[in-house]
């Protein structure tokens, strides 16, 4: 569990994230989180910035290991 501190920014209020619950985020400054209410309390995941670096890492781990990925796929 962590503990979130919430700070006043200009007219608005932020959220302190802890650098490791943003790592596990997979988030980074000026990226967009996305919050979801459920009947447990509020979901957090990473936005589109998030989703893109992943689906870019994907991508390359899928064209640099492209041999490997066929041999197992015949397998």
């Amino acid at each position: 569990m962590h503990k979130l501190t919430l700070i006043q920014v200009g007219d608005e209020i932020g959220l302190v994230l802890p650098s490791e619950l943003l790592s596990s985020l997979g988030a980074r400054l000026g990226d967009s989180l996305e919050a979801v209410e459920t009947p447990n309390g509020l979901l957090l995941s990473g936005g589109p910035e998030v989703h893109e670096r992943h689906m870019q890492i994907a991508r390359r781990v899928m064209h640099d290991k492209r041999n490997i990925l066929r041999r197992l796929a015949d397998s």
